[in-house]
């Protein structure tokens, strides 16, 4: 399902960037800046969606394969490219959703981060989202300002 919403996401964000960069053509509707600004949001709101998606297909993998066959249990993910040192005393696993998070969690309460460009997709996702919430209120409150100027004449 991450892997469906991932690519539903980048679609829609190619198709937005297609519609933003089709405001620089001769014929584009006018007010031109308005339209700019509701696709640039559009655009940058899908993009989140296609990050956080991404990252969320990654969690959602490491979830499954636990208790999946053989030489499942601790977490594959909290194994796989750690030193022996590392893993040592490994006991099991946090997955969170929001943020995104793949926690191994050792015998003695300590934590490592089986993951860590989970990091990077949690604060890319999050900067996008607020950006393309900006440009949102930002086109509202354009129009907003210009009903006050035509009520003011």
């Amino acid at each position: 399902m991450g892997l469906a919403l991932f690519l539903v996401c980048a679609v829609a964000a190619l198709i937005s960037v297609a519609r933003a960069a089709a405001m620089g053509l001769p014929g584009r509707p006018q007010p031109w800046p308005d339209h700019l600004l509701r696709r640039s949001a559009a655009t940058l709101g899908w993009a989140a969606g296609t990050v956080y998606a991404l990252g969320l297909a990654g969690v959602a993998w490491s979830e499954a394969e636990v208790g999946d066959g053989a030489d499942s249990v601790p977490a594959p993910a909290c194994r796989m490219g750690f030193d022996p040192e590392t893993i040592e005393g490994l006991t099991y696993h946090r997955a969170s959703y929001l943020p995104l998070r793949f926690d191994c969690v050792r015998e003695d309460g300590s934590v490592y981060v089986s993951d860590p460009d989970l990091v990077w997709l949690n604060w890319t996702s999050a900067g996008l989202a607020l950006t393309a919430a900006l440009l949102f209120l930002g086109m509202h409150y354009r129009t907003e300002l210009r009903a006050r100027r035509a009520a003011v004449r």
